[in-house]
């Protein structure tokens, strides 16, 4: 049977990947932004991405629950605006989330997913529909869930298929929060850039899943 086995080594290199997608997207994203907010977006997330890969050394010697600590606090104390607040607390919930689990299986990465998205809603008192980078992981989540029991590998593409969707649905949403709401137009017709970057994360998570399936007997 198929099944995903991502482990805490596998997880740092996933991370490294999105450092990577986000500093090679900095004119889309920086474009995004100036059309919809303030123009630091992307600067915000590539600082946080570009420190956690700094402390790659560190983060491979924890456990998730660890890990997930130090991910939390690195962003804290490096990425302005309000992502830096937001992903520290979706990091937060997920270390809480994980337990003493030393791989994560589908369900353990709906867990995280799952905890994640609680923490963004919580702290940053919004929901799905509010044009932000919940949509994605709204989506990523629901799809998740509703295919779990059909097979770990189909849980996991429907995961990123639901990140997708639920970026591209930004695009015809008036944002609720953040400086696009203030605008004329509230922000319809572009897609959020933090919808954006969250669901590239998504979606390269979804990649380092489907890559551990079988690794862990192997």
């Amino acid at each position: 049977m198929n099944k995903v086995a991502l482990t805490t080594q596998q997880y740092v290199d996933y991370l490294k990947c999105v450092a990577a997608k986000i500093a090679a997207e900095k004119d889309y994203i920086t474009e995004l932004d100036a059309a919809t907010g303030d123009g630091d977006h992307w600067a915000n997330m590539n600082t946080g991405f570009t420190k956690l890969v700094e402390i790659e050394a560190q983060l491979r010697t924890c456990s998730f629950a660890d890990l997930f600590k130090k991910v939390a606090m690195t962003i804290m104390s490096g990425v302005g605006g309000s992502s830096g607040i937001l992903y520290a607390s979706a990091y937060l919930k997920a270390s809480s989330a994980v337990a003493e689990r030393e791989v994560l299986d589908a369900q353990g990465l709906l867990d995280v997913l799952d905890a994640q998205l609680q923490g963004i809603m919580q702290r940053g008192n919004s929901k799905p529909g509010f044009k932000t980078m919940i949509d994605p992981l709204y989506q990523a989540v629901e799809a998740m869930r509703s295919t779990i029991a059909e097979g770990e590998v189909q849980a996991v593409e429907t995961m990123r298929q639901g990140a997708k969707q639920g970026m591209e649905a930004t695009r015809d949403m008036e944002a609720v929060r953040g400086r696009a709401c203030y605008q004329a137009n509230k922000g319809v017709g572009h897609l959020d850039p933090g919808a954006v970057t969250m669901y590239y994360q998504l979606d390269l998570l979804g990649q380092a899943a489907l890559n551990s399936v079988g690794k862990q007997e192997a």
